[in-house]
C-alpha cells in the first residue's frame, strides 16, 4: 500500500483529496436510524399539520350552511376548493424539487412558510367561492407543496430499520391536524366568523412552520445544481415496473380517500346530527388516522410494507361497504369513523419506505415527486362522487359510499397483485 502511495503523481494526490471531500450519495443502508433524525420527524411531523389538517371540510360545510346557503350548486363548488389544494399540493412537487436541488431545502421551506401563512390571511377576506379558489385553493397549494415534499424526501435519510416507524409518526401530523382543527374552527366560526378563523389558522401554520424550517435539514447536504429540470428529475423511475403498479393503485384507492371526509359533516347534518356531532365525527376519524398510520409503519416494519398497505387498505374496503352503507344515526357513523380512520392513513405513511425499496435513496426524491404529482388525480374522487350523486336518483349519499368502497377495492387487488409479483409465496415479508 505504501508504494501504491509512493508512486502517486501530485495530480493524482490533489485527485484523491478531492474526491475524499465529496460528500457521498446516500444509500438505503446509510441511516443513522434517530439521533438528529427524530428532530427532523418532529419538524416533518409539524409540517404534516400546517399542510394538510387545516384543509378541513368544516369550512365547506359552514360556507354552504351560511354564506353559500342559497346557492344550490355551492356544496359542489366548494369542494373544489380542497381539490384545489390537493391539486397544487401534489401537482406542483416535481417544480419544487426543482428549486430545492437549484436553490436548497432551507429557501424552499421559507417561501412555503409565507405562503401558506398569507394565503389564509387573504382567504379571510373572501366573499365569492372563486375567492377561496385562489386563495386557500392555489396559493395555499402551492406553499404546501413547497414544505410536504420537501421533508417526506428527507425524512427518509436519517433512517433504515425504523424507516416506517419514522415515517409513520411523520404522515400522523395530518391526522392530529384533522383532530385538532374542527375544535378550533367551529366555535371561531360561531364567535368571530370565518374571516378570523382564516386569520387565526394562518398564524397558527406560521408558528408549525417556523419550527419545521429551524428543525428540518437533510442528513448529507447536497451541492447545489444548474442543471435543466429535466436532469434534474429522473422521468427513468416510471420504467421501473414494480414501482408504477405502485402508483396505479395507489391512485386508485386514493380516489375515495377524501370523500369521507369531505361529506361526513354534511351526511350528519342530513340525518337531523348537530354540528359538534358532525365536527365530532371528522376529529374521530383523524384521530384514528394517525393511529393507523403509527400502526401500519409498525407493522410494515416487522411483516413487510405492501403486506402492511394490503391489510390497511382492505381494513378501509371493508368500513366503506359494510359500515358506512348501513350507517344512519350517530353511533354507526362513528363506528364507521373509528374504522375507516384507522385504515385509510396507510398509504401516506408508507409510500417514501415502499417507494425507497424499489429506487433506492438517490432516485427517492425524483420518484416520490412524479409520485404525488400522479397522484394529484386522486383529489377529483370528491367531485366524481358528487357528480354521480347528482346524476342518480337514489337513496341520498349512497352514490358517496359506494364509490369509496368500489375505489379502495380496486386499489387492495392491484396490491395483491403487486405482492404476488414480486414474491409468490404468500407468506413473504414483502
Amino acid at each position: 500500500m505504501s508504494d501504491v502511495s509512493a508512486s502517486s503523481t501530485p495530480f493524482e494526490k490533489d485527485a484523491e483529496k478531492a474526491s475524499a471531500q465529496l460528500p457521498l450519495p446516500v444509500t438505503e443502508e446509510d441511516g443513522p436510524d434517530g439521533g438528529y433524525g427524530w428532530f427532523v420527524v418532529f419538524g416533518a411531523f409539524v409540517v404534516q399539520i400546517t399542510s394538510f389538517g387545516v384543509v378541513s371540510s368544516i369550512m365547506q360545510d359552514y360556507y354552504h350552511q351560511n354564506l353559500f346557503a342559497d346557492n344550490p350548486r355551492a356544496l359542489v363548488d366548494l369542494t373544489f376548493v380542497g381539490t384545489l389544494s390537493y391539486v397544487f399540493i401534489n401537482g406542483s412537487s416535481p417544480v419544487v424539487q426543482y428549486f430545492v436541488a437549484r436553490f436548497g431545502l432551507r429557501p424552499v421551506m421559507i417561501v412555503g412558510s409565507v405562503l401558506i401563512t398569507l394565503s389564509l390571511e387573504m382567504a379571510g377576506f373572501a366573499s365569492q367561492i372563486w375567492h377561496l379558489y385562489i386563495t386557500q385553493g392555489i396559493m395555499y397549494g402551492v406553499g404546501a407543496s413547497c414544505m410536504y415534499g420537501t421533508v417526506m424526501s428527507v425524512t427518509p435519510q436519517w433512517f433504515t430499520k425504523h424507516r416506517s416507524v419514522a415515517l409513520g409518526i411523520v404522515s400522523g401530523g395530518s391526522g392530529i391536524g384533522g383532530l385538532v382543527v374542527p375544535f378550533i374552527v367551529t366555535p371561531l366560526n360561531s364567535s368571530l366568523g370565518p374571516g378570523w378563523t382564516y386569520r387565526i389558522l394562518g398564524f397558527i401554520c406560521l408558528f408549525c412552520d417556523i419550527i419545521a424550517c429551524i428543525c428540518v435539514k437533510e442528513r448529507v447536504v447536497r451541492k447545489k445544481e444548474k442543471k435543466p429540470f429535466f436532469k434534474i428529475i429522473d422521468f427513468g423511475v416510471l420504467r421501473n415496473a414494480n414501482f408504477l403498479l405502485f402508483i396505479i393503485a395507489s391512485d386508485i384507492s386514493l380516489l375515495g380517500y377524501f370523500v369521507p371526509f369531505f361529506f361526513l359533516p354534511a351526511y350528519a347534518t342530513y340525518l337531523g346530527l348537530s354540528d359538534a356531532q358532525g365536527s365530532s365525527l371528522i376529529a374521530v376519524c383523524s384521530a384514528m388516522n394517525f393511529v393507523g398510520r403509527l400502526a401500519s409503519g409498525y407493522l410494515a416494519d416487522r411483516a413487510g410494507r405492501i403486506n402492511s398497505n394490503i391489510t390497511f387498505t382492505l381494513l378501509t374496503t371493508i368500513s366503506c361497504f359494510f359500515i358506512w352503507t348501513f350507517a344512519f344515526d350517530y353511533n354507526s357513523l362513528m363506528g364507521f369513523a373509528v374504522v375507516f380512520g384507522f385504515g385509510c392513513g396507510s398509504y401516506v405513511a408508507l409510500m417514501s419506505p415502499i417507494s425507497a425499496s424499489f429506487l433506492g435513496m438517490e432516485k427517492l426524491a425524483s420518484g416520490l415527486s412524479l409520485l404525488m404529482f400522479l397522484n394529484l388525480f386522486t383529489v377529483f374522487g370528491t367531485n366524481i362522487s358528487s357528480a354521480i350523486e347528482a346524476g342518480v336518483n337514489s337513496q341520498p349519499f349512497l352514490s358517496y359510499k359506494l364509490f369509496s368502497g368500489v375505489v379502495w377495492l380496486l386499489g387492495t387487488l392491484l396490491l395483491v397483485v403487486l405482492k404476488f409479483k414480486i414474491n409468490r409465496n404468500p407468506f413473504a415479508k414483502v
